[in-house]
């Protein structure tokens, strides 16, 4: 037996191990992949279940961020909380309890109704009384509860939003690994020209066998990034069904394919529109109300309560029963009155500077991010229209070369690994492109299609 022989068995055996593994652990369509589009990016083919079930249907981002408004325990308590505090104005601004009061007065003994037959001084009595906060007081009470029952509305919308970015981000990065599998099998198959080629070289004794080799072991390490796309997937099913509120053995979600989104707005609208509709900021912003409306408040602590009473005595029937009214008036203590004055100015003035603060940090973050969105447009335009096309073009032009024996093997193999690194790096920009979009929209309250 010749040595070409032998090595046509040897590498016909490495080969169906490799398919085998290929079939039976990351469970791969042997369909063949969907045309290359005109941009050099691959298209995506029907997504296969990673737990070997049938193809199912992509699901939009919009059908999943109205299931998690829906159902997202977290989103629903902070609705709740919001819902709970809305009824403490009412409290604050209604008047102190009315106090009823019933009275036995005897007379020459300490038993009950003692002397009421015979004194005129024993009786029954029924009577009420009611306290009177200054007038303006209740008012300001419920002005300092509403405020503070706004900023709790503004905290519930940020859990809201901030659910809603989990889910994009989540959503975002699965399609990017749903995505990119069809491109490293695309590149398998490229890579199944190079191993032909470098068969055909070998054959006929102008390659090596470190060649070979290296051709196997480039075949293997896109297996293991296919293998490794399949467990980030699963850890991401797992944390979109917490997200969505889902139980963990429900189906998997498949990602609709990503494209760019086009941002409209400068970064003047955005910075503009954080005051405006920032949820952390509005909260914050309520706040201040809040301690503004705790000075006048304790400006009007200083005036003194009232108290009205009235009772009625009722004698036996040979006597006359007595009518009484009363009236209370409460004076502040000007002391701690002051003392509470001095705490809610400086609570105003910490209001207000956390309130500066969290713009400032919001309007960074903001700005952080545009700056991602236009280098992430400049960057899939470069990976669109120069570098995958180009980084193909050069890779079956080096196949051509090295089939004739006019390149090396290690530059035919460095092309190889271009066109894979510009099909991936093309995938994950996108994704950071869409995931920047998403944290925007959480900070500025824009709408994105």
């Amino acid at each position: 037996m010749n040595f070409a022989y032998t090595y046509r068995l040897v590498s016909g055996a490495i080969r169906l191990v490799v398919m085998t593994v290929l079939v039976s652990e990351v469970a791969l369509s042997p369909a063949k992949l969907a045309a290359q589009s005109p941009t050099g990016a691959p298209q995506t083919p029907a997504p296969m279940n990673h737990r070997g079930k049938d193809a199912v249907t992509p699901i939009l981002l919009e059908e999943l961020v109205q299931e998690v408004e829906r159902s997202n325990p977290e989103i629903a308590a902070s609705v709740h909380a919001w819902k709970a505090v809305t009824n403490v104005p009412k409290q604050a601004s209604a008047l102190p309890e009315t106090e009823l009061t019933v009275q036995q007065f005897s007379v020459g003994s300490p038993r009950l109704f003692a002397g009421y037959s015979n004194s005129d001084f024993a009786y029954i009595g029924i009577g009420a009384s009611q306290d009177l906060p200054y007038p303006g007081k209740r008012r300001l009470r419920s002005e300092v509860a509403q405020h503070d029952a706004d900023s709790v509305r503004a905290q519930s919308d940020g859990v809201r939003r901030q659910a809603i970015e989990t889910l994009k981000l989540e959503y975002f990065q699965l399609a990017y690994l749903q995505q990119t599998l069809p491109v490293l099998e695309r590149n398998d198959q490229l890579l199944s020209q190079m191993e032909q080629s470098v068969e055909s070289r070998y054959r006929v004794g102008q390659g090596s066998q470190q060649e070979v080799l290296k051709a196997q072991l480039q075949h293997t390490k896109i297996l293991q990034e296919i293998a490794m796309h399949h467990q980030d997937e699963e850890q991401l099913q797992a944390q979109l069904k917490e997200v969505l509120n889902r139980d963990q053995n429900s189906p998997d979600i498949v990602a609709a394919p990503l494209s760019p989104t086009v941002l409209k707005y400068s970064d003047t609208d955005l910075l503009q529109r954080v005051r405006e509709q920032n949820p952390d900021v509005q909260s914050r912003s309520e706040m201040v109300h809040s301690e503004e409306s705790q000075i006048q408040l304790a400006h009007k602590e200083f005036r003194p309560d009232f108290n009205v009473g009235y009772t009625y005595e009722h004698n036996a029937d040979q006597f006359r029963d007595y009518y009484m009214a009363s009236f209370g008036i409460r004076l502040p203590n000007r002391s701690r009155q002051s003392a509470a004055l001095a705490e809610a100015i400086e609570n105003k003035e910490r209001a207000k500077l956390e309130l500066q603060g969290e713009v400032q940090r919001v309007q960074s973050e903001v700005e952080q991010q545009y700056v991602v969105v236009r280098r992430s447009e400049d960057q899939l335009k470069i990976y669109t229209e120069g570098l995958i096309p180009q980084s193909e073009a050069a890779f079956q032009s080096g196949l051509a070369a090295y089939q004739s024996n006019r390149q090396d093997f290690e530059t035919l193999l460095s092309s190889f690994q271009d066109v894979l690194n510009s099909n991936l790096e093309y995938q994950r920009e996108l994704a950071e492109h869409e995931s920047a979009l998403a944290r925007l929209e959480r900070l500025t309250g824009v709408t994105l299609p």
